[in-house]
């Protein structure tokens, strides 16, 4: 522990590794909405937030939970399942005139062709402007989830008991769940918004 008097204590949550303040400053002052991307070993999390004087104020939230409406029956935290949150948040939010977001990855690791640039994928299919490197994005075929269907065929069972599809039909399953986001039909034919 430091004890010179001029040593100044980092805020907690920078300590903890959870704020980079500096980056997020420069984000807040772009003055634009910010799509707050977030993951966890097993859902997808995105909230459009803007900044006001009383503090930020979300929105709309859209968690990858919310891809049962629409029929999906495979894990929540895969690349596909990022995508399609993705596509989902984004539609939603143009349905609430969000036409540009900056995507606000907090201090998660950037890796190319990950579950966080898949959901950025997904923003950007639905229609709306966020600045991105194109070499940072999944390619198609990661997308739609092939690379988990030509995994599957060498991987032990155990590996796919989440699944309630069979992996091997998981690019097929992929196209129709994204057909009824981009179409607004939930499953089984349910009317109504996804919850905001």
């Amino acid at each position: 522990m430091a004890k010179s008097s001029r040593y100044r204590m980092p805020h907690r949550r920078r300590r903890e590794q959870r704020t980079n303040y500096r980056a997020r400053l420069r984000l807040v002052k772009s003055g634009k909405v910010r799509a707050v991307i977030r993951k966890s070993g097993s859902h997808m999390l995105i909230e459009f937030v803007t900044w006001e004087q009383n503090g930020d104020k979300t929105l709309l939230t859209v968690s990858s939970a919310q891809l049962g409406k629409f029929g999906w029956n495979a894990p929540m935290g895969n690349v596909p399942a990022a995508y399609l949150t993705g596509l989902l948040a984004g539609k939603l939010a143009k349905a609430l005139n969000v036409e540009e977001a900056i995507a606000d990855l907090g201090m998660q690791a950037s890796t190319k062709g990950s579950r966080l640039y898949a959901a950025v994928k997904g923003l950007v299919d639905a229609g709306l402007k966020v600045p991105h490197d194109p070499g940072m994005l999944p390619d198609a075929k990661r997308l739609g989830g092939e690379h988990i269907a030509a995994w599957s065929s060498k991987a032990n069972k155990p590996a796919f008991a989440a699944y309630k599809v069979r992996p091997a039909d998981l690019p097929k399953h992929f196209a129709e769940v994204k057909s009824k986001i981009i179409g607004g039909k939930e499953h089984a034919g349910k009317a109504g918004q996804v919850s905001k």
